[in-house]
């Protein structure tokens, strides 16, 4: 059974090492973040002069990682070989002959970034079989403010559901810009007394208005407010650069997309939406049953298409004069009407 990369971690932290890591897919920062993990508790700093490599696919080819991974440590338990961009190299599938066989000894890394291997092939199923391996998958945007409060907890701070939302909106699933920014609000939470992040911190800190966003926007549309829905957009007209119309289709396409499984969904009390949406907090679904009540199955079915419209007509297509705003304004009042 595949680890995640939560138990990937808890085991390198505890040192339970196995011989080797076949880290590949789409998201580059799970694939780092194991990395870094292991240079830090593979080897003490003192051992690493003689018992860590790294190499990368660009200038290394399989006789060097062969070589690499078949030395002995050197006053050392174990030593580390990592290849980094291993991606680039043609005939990768022959590191199966190693990891058939591997050596105890030898902690083998090996980073294949934004591809994955064909996991019916030897390399994957002997790297399953005898170590980890992990296929790093690109966050969905409607899971991002679960992951922020995920990553956060870890580092002890909390945040609230309409910060997390914000920075989500705001930033998108470029995961390590992300944490940057959530770095950078951790370390300016002492000063305020608090581990916890709000929705003023992250306006003065990251440039978002608590007030004029897409959850406040997503917000006013669920319960149909049709005042503080306008005067978003309006706000948003006033500030395009923060406030991108592609970010704001995205939020809405992905509520209405979630609102018609609902729709659909054979058992809609708070558990049942719950399991459909594949989400573990009871809050996260209140938008939804709200939703229903508000917009039929045929009115979101509806809104989908004309947000696939207003997204499509926002990069040019079948339009010579609109603006962005002019496509928001449209598109909000087919919502709301």
């Amino acid at each position: 059974m595949a680890k995640t990369f939560e138990e990937i971690c808890r085991q390198i932290k505890a040192k339970e090492f196995v011989p080797i890591y076949l880290l590949m897919g789409e998201e580059p920062f799970f694939i780092d973040q194991i990395t870094d993990l292991l240079i830090e508790h593979v080897l003490d700093e003192s051992e690493r002069d003689f018992n860590q490599t790294i190499l990368y696919g660009v200038d290394t080819d399989m006789a060097a990682i062969f070589n690499a991974a078949r030395r002995f440590p050197m006053m050392a338990e174990r030593q580390l070989v990592i290849v980094r961009e291993a991606q680039l190299i043609r005939d990768i599938e022959k590191l199966a002959d190693y990891v058939k066989n591997p050596l105890r000894s030898t902690v083998l890394v090996v980073n294949y970034k934004y591809k994955t291997l064909d996991g019916r092939k030897a390399l994957a199923m002997a790297s399953e079989k005898n170590g980890v391996l992990f296929e790093s998958k690109k966050i969905p945007d409607y899971r991002m403010p679960a992951f922020i409060t995920s990553f956060l907890k870890e580092r002890t701070t909390e945040i609230d559901t309409k910060s997390a939302q914000m920075l989500a909106d705001f930033l998108g699933n470029d995961l390590n810009r992300l944490c940057k920014e959530l770095d950078k609000l951790a370390i300016l939470l002492p000063a305020t007394g608090t581990k916890r992040i709000t929705p003023e911190l992250v306006e003065q800190n990251i440039g978002i208005s608590k007030e004029y966003n897409n959850y406040e926007l997503q917000r006013a549309i669920v319960t149909k407010d049709v005042l503080k829905a306008n005067r978003i957009i309006q706000y948003f007209e006033k500030n395009p650069k923060n406030n991108p119309i592609q970010a704001t289709l995205s939020v809405l396409f992905n509520y209405f997309s979630n609102l018609l499984i609902c729709h659909y969904t054979g058992d809609r009390s708070e558990n049942g939406l719950m399991a459909a949406l594949g989400v573990r907090n009871a809050f996260q679904v209140k938008d939804y049953l709200t939703g229903m009540r508000y917009y039929s199955a045929m009115k979101v079915f509806n809104l989908i298409s004309d947000i696939r419209t207003a997204d499509a007509r926002s990069k040019g297509v079948e339009n010579a004069s609109l603006t962005d705003a002019d496509i928001m304004k449209e598109l909000l009042y087919k919502i709301l009407h």
